[in-house]
């Protein structure tokens, strides 16, 4: 059965008329996005430090927000999370993903770099990987000036910042940069057909629909060939054995439920070191609303204990 913490907010949004994301246009979805947050999210908790720089990309400098944990020293050499937002690659910012960063900086005991990627439909694919590339390769080759340990670098993401995730580990693979230790796909986008089981038994119902999906793809990947290309795409990479261990995480009533299944046996088949949890009675977008479903912080607190372990044997290795 569905989570009813999750029911009762599906039955809230119903009550209260609230419209689908994909019946605004992209600048009134960002903002709704932004102020809805402050209901099913926690509050922010306290960190050491928390500081917006910005990093050298392909078309001008890229926001990232640096975390560092609660009770760590501002030159303690930290492994670190970089992670990439949620929202269609349509919306979502560094605030929307902020409560997050910071509790998993501080569960974790890491730095968490939050990624300001561009997004659709003023930039299509793939305008938000690359800026993710670059983010992600700034961090490593700046470690030292970051205080973060080149070696115990994680990448992830939730939905968008998932397939965000996965692609920056395909990059990373075939141009034989350096091997994160972990990739984080919570929830993830892995194929952009639309096609698979989930997206038509879950694609109505359930907040995320196949149609806001839709919206997403036809803002971020207008074009056909861009659907097929595995960086649209990450199932349709032609090799992905050798990539990061990797954590994928699902929702039982999820419209992209089938699709990261899919990515994870993918993973395994091709040999990488995957973990498969599936939150069988969640909703899309479910992990940061901790204020409203207890089940989000048990998913939360997952994730932690995976960066941590991660990191520990990276230290050991």
């Amino acid at each position: 059965m569905l989570d009813p913490q999750a029911k009762a907010l599906i039955d809230l949004v119903a009550e209260k008329g609230i419209p689908p994301m994909h019946a605004s246009p992209p600048v009134e979805a960002r903002q709704f996005y932004r102020e809805r947050r402050f209901f099913s999210q926690p509050e922010p908790p306290e960190v050491a430090e928390s500081k917006d720089i910005h990093v050298p990309g392909p078309l001008g400098p890229i926001p990232v927000r640096v975390i560092r944990p609660l009770g760590s020293k501002a030159d303690q050499n930290l492994p670190a999370l970089v992670y990439y937002h949620g929202g269609g690659h349509v919306i979502g910012d560094l605030d929307t993903h902020d409560t997050l960063c910071r509790t998993l900086a501080n569960l974790a005991t890491c730095a968490v770099l939050s990624i300001d990627y561009r997004m659709g439909p003023e930039h299509v694919m793939p305008a938000a990987s690359d800026d993710c590339v670059a983010a992600t390769k700034w961090i490593h080759s700046h470690a030292a000036t970051l205080n973060i340990d080149p070696n115990r670098i994680a990448i992830g993401g939730d939905s968008a910042g998932g397939h965000l995730a996965a692609v920056v580990a395909l990059t990373l693979k075939q141009e034989q940069g350096f091997k994160p230790v972990l990739q984080l796909l919570l929830y993830p986008v892995t194929d952009a057909s639309q096609e698979r089981e989930s997206m038509r038994t879950r694609g109505e119902g359930y907040l995320l629909t196949r149609e806001t999906m839709a919206y997403f793809f036809g803002h971020y990947m207008p074009e056909e060939w861009m659907r097929k290309d595995w960086r649209g795409s990450p199932m349709l990479a032609k090799d992905h054995s050798g990539l990061p261990p990797a954590m994928v995480i699902t929702a039982g009533y999820d419209p992209l439920h089938d699709e990261g299944l899919a990515y994870a046996d993918k993973l395994s088949a091709a040999g990488v070191p995957t973990q498969y949890v599936c939150f069988a009675r969640q909703i899309h977008g479910f992990i940061p609303m901790g204020r409203i479903i207890d089940e989000a912080n048990t998913a939360v607190q997952l994730c932690a204990q995976t960066l941590r372990d991660h990191f520990l044997k990276a230290t050991t290795s």
